[in-house]
């Protein structure tokens, strides 16, 4: 059963092939043989089986983890932080009872880093998430839990958030296909209250048929002004692709991961799209404007905490790097509102590099995933942040702008760890992006799980 996707799980049990007890039981089994991953924050495996043959809708029975930055009610929730303890959810977030109204069965909370501020999964409080292909390295941030139980076979769906790349960086890290969405199409709590809501919630899946899946069922459930609509199996005309491998800040990019995007570029080109190789259509101060907005949403949560996360919020037990991203925003406040400022046009500057263009081509991250450690949070401030912005110059860009981005795992290292290319278009055309993505995945299929964990 590790082996089926979502999609071929929820067919044979409306064929009646496999109970749902038996999946959910197959699934928690998976999930008690990988501890060793470090993915699960907090197991519901008993609510799981209550609840999995009342399960109603397209998905019904098909078991799935949810991000331990959201609520669930009756489930303990912790945000990554050792600034909060013992907290339990009176409620299930919105996103969360929408997830669950399309029959998808919680087996509990998959670990992030604190308040998913990071590009890694290795909070203080408790031992690191490692990822499957290669476990002395990291498997992303901040849905580095739920990449690593897709990635090694515990569930073939599992729930995810960006707001800064945390979709598309564990998706590249683990070989897996990670969608983030329109803004307004399945936002955060709260984050249309921010001066630039750039945080949204999507899926991490092994197939792109998995993803189409799952978001075809949100349109249905949530009857959007502008759904995804039907997914053509292919793109109905053939793309102009925009590919571009430099960084937005000039810092070097991995062999491997030029290699990665290069190689993409060929296979659209094989599949008869035009591809136009060119510079970075953005500069360096879009991604400058975005790290320091960054650590104002940082600073937010370290001043108001006891407002935003939870009354029993204690800012004095906050990671350095928490911690030195809201310094960093009160040390310099009229460079960080002039950042916001800029960041709120960045939709129409998007916009106007998407006139010329159906898709444009990219790396996600940099650098292929690190050693464990490398983003250590209690590392020298200075230090964490050249080495963040180093690594993820690529995806706050779609954050900011509010457009669709995607990583596919088209590449490997010479080592064998994988690397995805990121495809981002025009905002509510997720369509292109994902019939795109079926194209290649027909002309370049991927393992879809990582090797060793069949």
């Amino acid at each position: 059963m590790n082996t089926w996707d979502a999609v071929e799980t929820a067919e044979r049990l409306r064929a009646r092939e496999v109970s749902r007890r038996e999946v959910i039981d197959a699934a928690i089994a998976r999930a008690e043989a990988r501890g060793s991953l470090g993915a699960i924050v907090t197991e519901t495996f008993a609510r799981a089986r209550s609840r999995c043959d009342g399960a109603t809708g397209p998905l019904a029975g098909v078991p799935t983890f949810i991000k331990d930055l959201v609520h669930v009610e009756g489930v303990g929730i912790g945000w990554g932080t050792r600034a909060v303890r013992g907290v339990v959810s009176t409620r299930s977030d919105p996103a969360v009872r929408v997830i669950e109204s399309l029959g998808l069965v919680c087996l509990g909370k998959s670990a992030t880093p604190e308040l998913g501020m990071t590009a890694t999964t290795e909070p203080l409080e408790r031992a690191p998430c490692r990822n499957p292909w290669d476990q002395t390295r990291s498997s992303g941030g901040s849905s580095g839990g739920a990449a690593a139980l897709v990635a090694s076979g515990v569930v073939p769906i599992a729930h995810a958030s960006d707001g800064g790349g945390s979709i598309r960086i564990p998706a590249s890290s683990t070989g897996l296909v990670g969608l983030k969405p329109t803004r307004g199409r399945l936002d955060m709590e709260g984050s249309q209250l921010l001066p630039v809501n750039v945080a949204v919630h999507g899926v991490l899946t092994r197939t792109v048929r998995d993803t189409i899946a799952f978001w075809s069922a949100i349109d249905a459930s949530t009857r959007p002004a502008r759904p995804i609509g039907a997914v053509p199996s292919a793109p109905r005309t053939r793309l102009l692709i925009a590919a571009y491998v430099d960084s937005p800040l000039g810092r070097p990019v991995a062999p491997d991961v030029h290699r990665a995007v290069h190689d993409a570029a060929r296979a659209c080109e094989a599949l008869g799209h035009h591809v136009e190789l060119v510079p970075c259509p953005f500069p360096a101060r879009v991604v400058e404007d975005f790290v320091r907005y960054w650590a104002l949403l940082a600073w937010l949560q370290h001043r108001l905490g006891r407002v935003l996360v939870h009354s029993s919020f204690d800012s004095d037990r906050l990671e350095p790097w928490t911690r030195g991203l809201s310094r960093w925003c009160e040390r310099e406040p009229r460079p960080m509102a002039a950042a916001t400022r800029r960041l709120r046009h960045l939709t129409r500057e998007h916009a106007e590099v998407m006139a010329r263009y159906d898709v444009l081509l990219s790396p996600v991250i940099a650098h292929p995933p690190p050693l464990l450690g490398h983003f250590a949070t209690d590392a020298p401030f200075e230090l964490a942040l050249e080495r963040i912005l180093d690594h993820c110059p690529f995806t706050g860009i779609a954050n900011a702008a509010g457009n669709p981005a995607l990583s596919l795992p088209l590449g490997r290292t010479v080592a064998g760890v994988p690397i995805g290319v990121q495809l981002a278009g025009r905002a509510h055309e997720e369509s292109t992006l994902l019939a795109l993505a079926l194209e290649l995945e027909r002309a370049h299929p991927w393992p879809t799980i990582a090797p060793g964990w069949t």
